[in-house]
């Protein structure tokens, strides 16, 4: 947002952008490296939608879905639902991610090894800003390395919109040895409410019966975490 002489508020259209802030430009130039997230995917998406030009779109859904939920979704109706945008865009999205997947996967000794619920804080730090409740499924093998990583919903978080089967569904999908489900509090408090600890104990009695044990629920606020598991709830 800039301001004219006389101090009047007006946005400034893509259009109006010097040639080397545009992200195809910066691209061309200097390669993608110096480009941010929302840049590369404002080239991927072309055009805005309604009254967004394209960086500001691409700046909203970063900011709202959050860099690695994003990278990791595959559901196309889930996007267009929670960001607004139409078929076209949740598509080039997903699909754009998933070649990323298919081309660039991670090695097993890389992935990420879970000891403790500080390192499902960090590995799962940009859900501390979401504007929205996003409840996230880690599915771990043997030796706590996480092999899959899913949006399981997004918005309010009830007991009776959270479904057993949509949380072990990958774990026997990806053949998990265990899961670790966490969500965020966009009111930046981690502390539980009912709803949290009622899916908590469902989801645990459900994973006794499947052999997939639940190792723990993260609750995330915006400065600190809460173990159910250091609770005594699991």
């Amino acid at each position: 947002m800039l301001r004219d002489r006389i101090g009047n508020s007006y946005r400034l259209r893509f259009k109006e952008l010097p040639e080397e802030k545009k992200p195809r430009e910066k691209l061309v130039k200097y390669g993608p490296d110096v480009l941010r997230i929302s840049e590369l995917v404002s080239i991927i998406l072309n055009t805005g939608y309604r009254d967004e030009n394209v960086l500001e779109l691409s700046h909203r859904i970063i900011k709202e879905y959050g860099s690695r939920a994003i990278a990791s979704e595959k559901n196309v109706e889930r996007l267009m639902e929670t960001l607004g945008i139409p078929l076209v865009k949740a598509c080039q999205i997903v699909a754009c991610f998933e070649l990323g997947r298919r081309f660039f996967q991670e090695e097993p000794g890389k992935m990420p090894t879970i000891r403790g619920p500080e390192d499902v804080y960090v590995y799962l730090e940009d859900m501390r800003k979401l504007k929205k409740e996003q409840f996230r499924g880690l599915y771990l093998n043997a030796r706590n390395k996480v092999i899959h990583d899913e949006v399981i919903s997004i918005g309010t978080l009830t007991a009776n919109l959270v479904h057993p089967r949509e949380v072990f569904q990958p774990a026997i999908e990806y053949l998990a040895c265990g899961v670790i489900v966490a969500h965020n509090h966009p009111s930046g408090d981690p502390d539980p409410s009912d709803d949290d600890l009622e899916i908590t104990r469902k989801l645990s009695a459900v994973g006794k019966t499947m052999d997939i044990e639940l190792l723990d629920h993260i609750i995330i606020g915006s400065k600190k975490y809460v173990s159910l598991k250091e609770k005594g709830i699991l």
